[in-house]
């Protein structure tokens, strides 16, 4: 499916408990591959610093279950500068598409002292869009939101499975290269969030596998989670 010229993708998410877990991915591992990014038999950490607008928008638009949305966030993996990504994904009803461009360390640095002119000059959509909304929409770091990534892959399809576990929330900076943040827990242990994106179909297989049918499907937003929690850990 293309909206406005983007390819979206189908999202599903669910809470599943770690019982749950355990016997779903027994099952994906005689059929599909581990994700190659993964380090280990944990998978890989992931760690995002989100944006918001002044009156917390991004927050809002979801709690409120707004059909058109975005969302831009400063992605790294396993704690690493190698790849760093500013991404921005955007919500269409029940479907998703996700823009990114990769920035350099110094070019994350210099964000992080509030200097966005540069992302003016890059070729990107992505980075033109987050500095007319950080300029004019007043857009800036809220919270930092920490967890690792269990995810295997389908190529039919493009299906994609993954598990994230330990969901945390940063309270004390909103640098994802800090060696001190600190964070706290953002959802009830032993909970994790499964997700699967696909293109145009998910195999029947696949379904079966994860016995979708059982579950109960729930609008899950990592920020939102993060962000909530960030502020009951000020509040309190």
């Amino acid at each position: 499916m293309y909206y406005q010229n983007k390819k979206m993708r189908h999202e599903l998410k669910y809470y599943i408990t770690y019982y749950e877990f355990e016997l779903l991915r027994q099952r994906l591992r005689m059929t599909v591959q581990r994700d190659k990014h993964s380090i280990n038999d944990d998978g890989y950490h992931i760690r995002s610093l989100y944006f918001d607008n002044v009156t917390d928008l991004a927050l809002h638009e979801k709690n409120w279950g707004v059909f058109r949305r975005d969302k831009y966030r400063i992605r790294i993996y396993n704690e690493c500068d190698r790849v760093i990504k500013l991404e921005r994904k955007s919500k269409y009803n029940d479907f998703i598409s996700k823009d990114s461009v990769t920035l350099t360390r110094c070019e994350y640095e210099t964000m992080m002292d509030g200097d966005y002119d540069f992302l003016q000059k890059k070729d990107s959509p992505v980075a033109r869009a987050f500095y007319l909304k950080s300029t004019l929409g007043k857009m800036e770091p809220k919270v930092i939101v920490d967890y690792i990534r269990e995810a295997y892959a389908y190529q039919y399809g493009d299906v994609r499975i993954t598990f994230d576990k330990r969901l945390k929330a940063g309270v004390n900076t909103f640098d994802i290269f800090d060696p001190n943040v600190v964070t706290v827990n953002a959802i009830r242990q032993p909970q994790m969030v499964l997700e699967i994106k696909y293109n145009s179909y998910l195999p029947t297989h696949i379904r079966n596998i994860l016995q979708l049918s059982s579950h109960s499907r729930s609008a899950i937003s990592k920020y939102v989670i993060c962000r909530e929690e960030s502020i009951r850990h000020f509040s309190s």
